[in-house]
């Protein structure tokens, strides 16, 4: 009997079991096609995968834009004679503190944080962008394992977290606003493992995870005419069967939802 599996992709180590795409032009393991609404892809890039691979270092969330927003509480700029000065001063300050150089006084009766999982900025790029959100959210994406094997993988997350996701759906006004909805962005199993159910069982426990941290629905976007080794989004018939129901029935980009 097979032994089934579903653990969260949040190293290394279950990093490198995601299995490839079955077209091989096509990879979830470098995609940003659902993180940069502007300039993601979905295509094949090796150097995304060894550790300290290149890739965009724009954060996702600001739109692919490496431009740092004005922050009010950074300390003003220094003039310099210098073109290759820094712009900022190397030591921040906060304007609510005083001067002092001391460090705070430590309280031993204060709770001790435990440390919060991080993703090293060695780790390939595109482990680095599920795992953004560790610290707040947990990862963003799962395995499903057979025999140790992985057949089965999901990338999901907060709708914040897909600029995309979120251009995508201000395209249509019947879908809520409030409470905004968690996002499965791509849900694929290995060629040779299709038809064996592995992908619906995935879907469930993303779902049923995606409950306990608190959302109450949860939505995908499915690709109605594109081929089943090219699309991470399923097609529309896939997901009525694992209980979502279709939001916005477009003939190019339909939304499908589920309840939590």
């Amino acid at each position: 009997m097979t032994k089934l599996e579903i653990v969260d992709v949040s190293d290394e180590a279950r990093f490198g079991l995601v299995p490839p795409c079955a077209d091989p032009s096509f990879d979830h393991r470098s995609c940003d096609y659902w993180e940069d609404a502007d300039h993601g892809a979905k295509t094949s890039r090796s150097g995304w995968l060894p550790a300290g691979g290149s890739g965009p270092t724009a954060h996702p969330g600001a739109g692919g834009s490496s431009a740092a927003s004005f922050n009010p509480f950074l300390p003003a700029r220094k003039a310099s004679s210098s073109p290759f000065a820094p712009a900022f001063s190397e030591k921040p300050g906060n304007p609510f503190l005083d001067d002092r150089t001391d460090a705070p006084d430590d309280n031993p009766f204060a709770p001790k944080r435990p440390p919060r999982q991080t993703i090293a900025s060695e780790a390939p790029r595109k482990l680095q962008l599920l795992g953004r959100g560790l610290g707040v959210f947990g990862t963003y994406a799962k395995l499903l394992l057979a025999d140790g094997e992985a057949v089965g993988y999901c990338q999901f997350g907060p709708l914040s977290a897909y600029p995309r996701a979120l251009r995508l759906r201000e395209l249509y006004s019947q879908l809520p606003d409030s409470p905004l909805p968690a996002v499965v962005t791509c849900i694929a199993t290995t060629a040779a493992t299709r038809r064996q159910g592995y992908a619906l069982q995935l879907v469930e426990a993303v779902c049923a995870d995606l409950a306990g941290r608190g959302f109450s629905a949860v939505e995908a976007y499915p690709e109605v005419h594109a081929k089943e080794d090219v699309t991470p989004a399923a097609r529309t018939e896939f997901w009525l069967r694992v209980g979502f129901r279709l939001a916005v029935d477009d003939e190019r980009y339909p939304v499908v939802r589920r309840e939590l």
